[in-house]
């Protein structure tokens, strides 16, 4: 089908019903049946972001003379983000349209950092825990690097004395997760901090989801490592407001011990005949909307709101996890240090992943991960009112799956177990990148997402000619 704007536009009443429509097949997060992708904080502070977003809609923090409002909400985040980080005072940073982007400047940074200070590395690398997030992986395909990852312990995290193997003339920067997003669980920092202080190495620690949570968990009195600019030797962070933060999306942070790290995240140009360009972040156009709503969330929730959402996120973990530890056959993962929780099946007679159709089938939506089966749960102050509604339908999935095995042959429990067994990954690489081809190909107005896998003959198109378009959640959440 082609598309074309329409020749006379449409009333806004109508556009706005059909917007409605549309949502409709939306994960439900306003009702706490999603545990990752939105950070609800209740209804006030919800509609006071989309005020404050809305209020800054059309300013551009690409010019920071033009919009001197932007420059200095951006700049009084950072030095809060900072403090909240033990940054001390020669902290410095930028924010960003999200984790992602936080990362791969860090990333870009310490490259042009390299360029200077170790001229002879022509293969750069970065050393980091295989829990990390995929987004080192996209800045390394992105960049020209290498990304060499070193196993976790059975506790998930990384093997130290393994990332310092892996250490070499060519390693440009280390990188650890507080905490990593699969498990919930802190990195050893000081231990990896001090190989990159032995090796004169930047150190960035990845808090995009645990930068806005852990110093409150901390100062609730729940034990937690230390994982800030307190280490010496970690040299860069990234955290996000658009998560724990309670902010509007998309806007995150990096964070700098000091000048002489940000200073090779920039861009400049002086030889374009439209002038200047410098650009302190990947983006050009900056979005004025999510700076100010970043600003005005700080702001509004304070230390106080900031600790009574942790507070109430952190007793609905631990009735989550209670509940989770009472349910024959399910095993909680590590020992997770904040909001995050991962459960897995002990019992043979339990297929996780048909546990999560249950679940899905009862409205939820599941996240589901590998490297070994489980569900996932990013748990916010909002889920503590679903607590028991969810562990009710966990027991009762638990149960059915129990008694009817057939249902580990069917749904997304069969092509989950398929797709973990595939030997070559790259196979899959393949497979969903055809699909992604037809999701954003010049068809993609009218793909049937039930129907996306047909005369596909890559094996995840074969799947989801059998179990529908349900096999999307194959693909990595990333920012």
């Amino acid at each position: 089908m082609t598309l074309s704007i329409p020749a006379q536009g449409r009333p806004h009443d109508d556009l706005l019903s059909a917007m409605e429509r549309m949502r409709k097949a939306d994960a439900d997060w306003q009702h706490g049946r999603t545990f990752s992708l939105v950070y609800y904080p209740g209804e006030a502070h919800y509609a006071f972001v989309k005020k404050a977003h809305n209020t800054f809609f059309s300013e551009n923090g690409l010019n920071p003379m033009a919009f001197q409002s932007l420059r200095k909400m951006e700049a009084e985040v950072v030095r809060m983000t900072a403090g909240m980080l033990h940054g001390g005072p020669n902290a410095v940073g930028t924010m960003t349209s999200g984790g992602t982007e936080s990362i791969l400047m860090a990333v870009k940074a310490a490259r042009e950092r390299a360029k200077k200070h170790k001229p002879g590395v022509k293969h750069p690398e970065i050393v980091a825990p295989d829990t990390i997030h995929p987004a080192f992986d996209k800045a390394a395909h992105y960049f020209g690097l290498k990304l060499r990852l070193a196993p976790v312990g059975p506790d998930f995290r990384v093997d130290v004395a393994a990332m310092r193997r892996l250490v070499n003339k060519n390693t440009i920067m280390l990188a650890a997760s507080a905490p990593q997003y699969a498990h919930g669980v802190v990195d050893p920092i000081a231990d990896v901090a001090a190989i990159a202080l032995e090796h004169d190495i930047p150190f960035h620690v990845d808090a995009c989801i645990g930068g806005f949570m852990l110093p409150w968990v901390e100062k609730l009195g729940y034990p937690v490592p230390v994982f800030d600019f307190r280490v010496r030797g970690v040299t860069s962070m990234s955290a996000d407001v658009h998560k724990y933060g309670l902010s509007a999306k998309g806007a995150s942070t990096v964070i700098y011990r000091d000048m002489s790290y940000l200073k090779h995240q920039f861009f400049i140009s002086t030889d374009s005949p439209a002038g200047i360009y410098a650009s302190p972040t990947m983006l050009g156009t900056r979005a004025g909307g999510s700076i100010a709503a970043a600003w005005a969330s700080m702001m509004a929730l304070g230390e106080a709101g900031y600790l009574d959402h942790a507070r109430r996120a952190m007793e609905a973990r631990r009735k989550l996890e209670e509940g989770i530890r009472k349910i024959d056959g399910l095993e909680i993962l590590g020992e997770p240090t904040m909001t995050i929780l991962s459960y897995a099946s002990r019992d043979p007679g339990v297929n996780l992943y048909a546990v999560a159709d249950q679940l899905q089938d009862r409205g939820w939506n599941v996240d589901r991960q590998q490297k070994p089966e489980s569900i996932h749960l990013t748990i916010t102050s909002h889920h503590l009112t679903i607590v028991d509604e969810y562990l009710t339908d966990l027991e009762g999935a638990v149960s059915y799956v129990r008694a009817h095995p057939e249902v580990n042959a069917s749904g997304q429990a069969a092509m989950y177990g398929m797709m973990a067994k595939v030997p070559f990954r790259g196979m899959v690489g393949k497979s969903i990148e055809k699909i992604m081809e037809k999701m954003y190909g010049p068809d993609a107005v009218d793909l049937d997402m039930d129907k996306i896998g047909e005369q596909d003959d890559g094996l995840v198109g074969k799947v989801m000619q059998r179990f529908g378009g349900k096999v999307l959640g194959v693909l990595e959440k990333l920012e």
